[in-house]
């Protein structure tokens, strides 16, 4: 009888992810595209066709139309809102990069009693509220706010400057929020790296830069692909950020989201749109990793 509820137990754990993922993606994603090839329609829910009746469902079937993804490929708005969701989420990813490397680095070099205090000074922002942090960076980049009243009071400028409302101020929130998605998959890599290796590399006569660029760097590769997953993903889609820094002019696909939702109430379309930026994120990774599988069975 052991055997039996070994069995049992086993597939149970190996299965609850799947439920897991049926219930919370599988599902959801197939509402969503259901909805992105449906019409829109003066009624609540503000679509058609509902499928209430099971026995219509073969007539409702026949309501369903690929419009609303011509009505995406025709305008040009949708086009600019994708391109620039891509745009400022790569510039993104390469900013908190740039910086989360040398901090993960630092972090794994520093003495093993000082690691957890310096993790957890990383982790702290997530105790308080997202949409408090961001707001927090209004009254810090605004013309009257604390870093042009500091710049102002040091003397190196005579203007406050212009930095709310802008694109750069979309940088400045995502390098600072999503941070922390960098930092660590980074510093989990360089932490577990054997340090002996470096070690090995000196007494062969290898410069401490040449052992980083051939030993540390390609170890920690793995950390640095899952960071920046970990922050362009997000970042694509982001819109509290680009609608409270970046101001009304901002054109990012999660603030168009939005406003077809919610203003336009057109469900149909901000499914298909939602639909089209998922396979814009998810078909790359997805051939990304069968590349990497691919290289790792040779």
């Amino acid at each position: 009888m052991a055997k039996p509820r070994k069995g049992l137990f086993r597939s149970i754990t190996i299965g609850l992810p799947y439920v897991w993922l049926a219930c919370l993606f599988l599902v959801p994603f197939l509402i969503v595209l259901k909805l992105s090839f449906s019409q829109i329609a003066t009624a609540m829910p503000p679509y058609t066709p509902t499928f209430g009746d099971p026995a219509t469902w073969w007539a409702s079937i026949k309501q369903l139309t690929i419009d609303n993804y011509l009505w995406i490929a025709n305008d040009s708005l949708y086009f600019n809102s994708y391109v620039t969701s891509v745009r400022i989420a790569l510039i993104s990813t390469v900013l908190t990069f740039l910086i989360g490397y040398p901090l993960a680095y630092g972090m794994a070099q520093a003495p093993q009693r000082w690691k957890p205090f310096l993790l957890m000074l990383v982790i702290l922002p997530f105790w308080t509220s997202f949409l408090i942090r961001v707001y927090a960076w209004i009254g810090i980049l605004k013309p009257e706010g604390l870093l042009n009243q500091f710049l102002i009071s040091l003397g190196l400028i005579d203007q406050p400057l212009i930095i709310t409302n802008t694109e750069t101020a979309i940088f400045i929130g995502i390098v600072y929020s999503y941070l922390p998605f960098m930092v660590l998959p980074i510093f989990a890599n360089l932490d577990r790296m054997d340090k002996r290796l470096l070690e090995a590399a000196a007494d062969l006569g290898s410069t401490p830069l040449k052992s980083f660029w051939t030993i540390t760097f390609p170890l920690s590769f793995r950390g640095v692909l899952a960071g920046c997953f970990l922050v362009f993903i997000p970042a694509v889609g982001e819109f509290v950020i680009p609608d409270l820094l970046g101001g009304s002019g901002t054109l990012m696909i999660g603030k168009t989201l939005w406003m077809e939702f919610f203003n336009n109430r057109d469900w149909p379309v901000s499914s298909a749109v939602a639909i089209i930026l998922l396979l814009i994120l998810v078909v790359p990774i997805v051939i990304f990793q069968r590349v990497q599988d691919r290289e790792a069975a040779r």
